[in-house]
């Protein structure tokens, strides 16, 4: 995930294949057709819309440009975005870039799936927790 100070995003790259998209619109109704790139508003930290509209830009309307998260955008929400579908992130001017990029970090992947990867962990490395259990083979366990 890319992410972008503040201050940088008057002078971040635009284009006219951009749309920004209110956070009460559905996105079902936007024509995509040489869209390069979604801005999804978050106006405060606790109105989550956006989430569930970069969702359904990348898993149910298969847009394949990019998402751009813009607003009142915390470090704490960054996995979530991530997750989401979101590629990239317009940090508040109160927030450190670096703090930011190491939350990206913290962890190397998640068991279950999003709308970046859909397959559940299980499921990419080839097991399945359901499989059956040899019950001899634990310990404590009378067969």
């Amino acid at each position: 995930m890319t992410l972008i100070a503040a201050s940088a995003y008057s002078t971040w790259a635009t284009g006219q294949n951009v749309i920004n998209l209110a956070n009460d619109a559905d996105p079902r109704t936007l024509a995509l057709t040489g869209v390069q790139r979604v801005e999804l508003n978050f106006p405060k930290f606790t109105d989550g819309r956006a989430f569930s509209q970069a969702f359904l830009l990348r898993r149910r309307l298969g847009f394949q440009g990019e998402i751009v998260a813009t607003g009142d955008v915390l470090i704490d929400q960054l996995l979530q975005m991530q997750r989401s579908g979101f590629d990239a992130a317009v940090l508040r001017a109160d927030q450190d870039i670096a703090l930011a990029q190491r939350q990206l970090e913290r962890f190397s992947g998640f068991y279950q799936g999003d709308a970046v990867t859909p397959a559940p962990l299980f499921a990419a490395s080839g097991s399945s927790p359901l499989a059956p259990v040899d019950a001899s083979s634990i310990e404590g366990v009378a067969a």
